[in-house]
């Protein structure tokens, strides 16, 4: 507006001046300004704030109804990442320590104890009330039982060795999952030279090496193999689809797995993960896990009988050397 009969200031003092008149407005526009980009920002760290990232162990159809439940409960979004049957846990647990430093997941639901407490030893989760665990499940001997009755099958795992299972025995990969667990125990409860024998005389008699104890169950289901290693919710889902397999009863060699469920050092997201820390261990969700045969029960002192008794430390600080003899015995 310059032209002859435009009435705004034609010097620079004058502009000044006529602005500073509107400055109220100017200010009332600022602040609706400012106050409309916080409540963005409150509204996009609401958002973000309002989900958890968990690392699950448990296997997917267990654990799907849990977290669906829990997102309705109290309105926030589960983001679960699973791992495979081969690996479980321990691809987990490697991708939560290469992640130390720059966290992504807020909550770890593990399917079993020593990977939770290797982790908790390579200060991944917090310090303070970092990991506990909740229900449990057992290792047992699963029988098929169109070719073994329960009274005829080994008494105890060192029979696994004689000539009669030759070619008749199914384990997953122990340097995985709980059969590693086991077999750490198992090294402990027997010692060193015992141990190394038996896994020795295993190999050697031509067991099958799969890919999960899912597998094991559905090997000795089909009777390629008679009996064999695994999970007592991997026994249960198959009587579950009428598959022909018996659960011996537990031994002293028999190891007890709880769930685990742990809070990362650092959560991106610390409320939403301490909600599901809690809501893991409430007696009505493992109850409910326990009704889903996912579990066998809610606390290990409810057990009565015998089980290996394991001395985490010394198990940990041997980490290391059992593992490498595992692979020495039983590399794919």
């Amino acid at each position: 507006m310059s032209g002859k009969g435009s009435n705004w200031p034609k010097d620079e003092f004058g502009r000044s001046e006529m602005l500073a008149q509107f400055w109220w407005l100017f200010s009332i526009f600022g602040i609706a300004l400012m106050l409309g980009l916080v409540g963005l920002a409150y509204r996009l760290v609401s958002t973000k704030q309002n989900q958890v990232v968990v690392y699950c162990a448990q296997d997917r159809v267990y654990a799907e109804p849990i977290f669906r439940d829990l997102e309705k409960a109290a309105g926030i979004k589960v983001r679960a990442v699973y791992d495979s049957e081969a690996v479980k846990t321990v691809g987990l647990a490697n991708r939560l320590l290469a992640e130390r430093s720059h966290p992504q997941c807020d909550v770890f639901w593990g399917n079993e104890e020593m990977r939770t407490r290797q982790l908790a030893g390579q200060n991944v989760f917090r310090e303070t009330n970092g990991w506990a665990t909740f229900g449990y499940r057992t290792r047992r001997v699963v029988i098929n039982t169109n070719q073994v009755s329960v009274g005829s099958a080994p008494h105890s795992l060192i029979d696994l060795t004689n000539e009669t299972w030759r070619g008749r025995v199914a384990l997953a990969y122990p340097q995985f999952g709980t059969t590693a667990t086991h077999f750490h125990a198992l090294r402990q409860h027997w010692g060193d030279d015992a141990w190394q024998s038996w896994c020795r005389a295993l190999a050697a008699n031509k067991p099958f090496l799969v890919d999960g104890n899912s597998v094991v169950v559905k090997i000795v289901a089909k009777g390629a193999a008679w009996i064999g290693l695994t999970d007592s919710d991997d026994i249960a889902d198959g009587q579950r689809e009428g598959l022909p397999i018996a659960a011996c009863p537990m031994t002293s060699e028999s190891l007890l797995i709880p769930n685990t469920v742990a809070v990362t050092r650092r959560a991106p997201h610390p409320e939403s993960a301490q909600l599901l820390f809690d809501y893991l261990q409430r007696r009505e969700v493992v109850e409910r896990l326990v009704a889903a045969k996912a579990l066998e029960g809610f606390s290990l002192a409810e057990v009565s009988t015998p089980t290996l008794k394991v001395d985490w430390n010394r198990l940990l600080s041997e980490l290391e050397i059992t593992t490498a003899k595992l692979n020495e015995f039983f590399l794919r």
